[in-house]
């Protein structure tokens, strides 16, 4: 999120990306590791950058032609660099030997990290806001983590979008919305809640209205959430129309990657809205699916 309230902010940088550059965002995580064609060619691009070993995480950003040649690498949060480094790139750039780069061909795909919606089933997006309760700050970074909105997509199965085209509630689908989306996901990447630090989870429909209460809680009692949940379902002439789903209430504690939360309890709201496919971010996996997604999905059957 700091990214995208700063270096994609910067109106230079916006114009380049749509007129200069092909703009591809990926899942590192995914490619360093992938045994096929596509993490082939990462790895031959990052290989060229100090962040090389394959075995640690290569995030940041990669500007490079189509035969693989490595134009830079940067991994700061000062746009104006970025910005430099992109047109020196461009003064750089060779038209002429990219345009005899050989076409990339998929001659091998891992299937492990080709991870899909469910066939049949529902996207909903999801954002995640803090609403109060950090103390004031001059500091321009953390005012962006202050303000952020997490965002990631719940994927529903096809047998739990037939239940919601019944009219019913899956448990699957519950249990799945609060163990793995019902995180603060505001200031970086959170920690699942586990099947046994769910507390309380009840939720009944009832003439189209959603209405339950959560209680979430580690083991230690140093992180938690509960909360209200309340929304609506609408199914029309057989199809799910829309599914709005919000939960409020107070959140405490944080996990590795997502320090600097308010001190105490603070008021975090989770919401749920049915995607339309408009978005190309509609198919990006959720995160709690990441490199699991069985895992995530393992109740989808019941």
């Amino acid at each position: 999120m700091l990214d995208r309230e700063s270096t994609f902010a910067h109106p230079a940088i916006a114009e380049l990306l749509k007129t200069e550059f092909v703009p591809v965002a990926i899942d590192q995580a995914n490619q360093r590791r992938q045994k096929d064609t596509e993490g082939v060619f990462y790895r031959k691009i990052a290989a060229q950058s100090p962040r090389n070993d394959f075995e640690q995480t290569t995030q940041g950003f990669y500007v490079a032609d189509a035969n693989g040649r490595l134009f830079f690498y940067n991994n700061n949060r000062d746009p104006e660099k970025l910005l430099r480094l992109m047109r020196k790139s461009l003064s750089d750039f060779d038209s002429n030997s990219s345009a005899q780069a050989a076409p990339l061909t998929a001659e091998s795909v891992d299937s492990r990290f080709q991870q899909q919606p469910p066939e049949g089933g529902l996207v909903l997006r999801v954002h995640t806001k803090v609403l109060d309760g950090y103390p004031p700050t001059d500091d321009p970074w953390r005012k962006i983590f202050q303000q952020a909105i997490g965002r990631d997509n719940l994927w529903i199965s096809d047998q739990e979008h037939e239940q919601l085209r019944q009219g019913r509630l899956a448990e699957s689908l519950l249990q799945r919305i609060a163990r793995f989306h019902l995180v603060d996901n505001t200031r970086g990447e959170p920690p699942m809640w586990k099947q046994d630090e769910i507390r309380q989870l009840e939720c009944e429909l009832v003439d189209g209205r959603l209405r339950g209460k959560v209680q979430l809680q580690t083991a230690d009692g140093q992180r938690g959430y509960e909360a209200q949940l309340l929304g609506e379902l609408w199914v029309r002439d057989g199809s799910v129309v829309r599914f709005d789903l919000v939960c409020l209430g107070e959140f405490w504690g944080q996990g590795r990657f997502t320090g600097g939360a308010p001190e105490g309890r603070f008021p975090l709201a989770v919401t749920f809205t049915l995607a339309d496919g408009s978005d190309m971010a509609d198919a990006v996996p959720p995160q709690g699916a990441r490199g699991w997604l069985a895992g995530y999905c393992q109740q989808c059957a019941q």
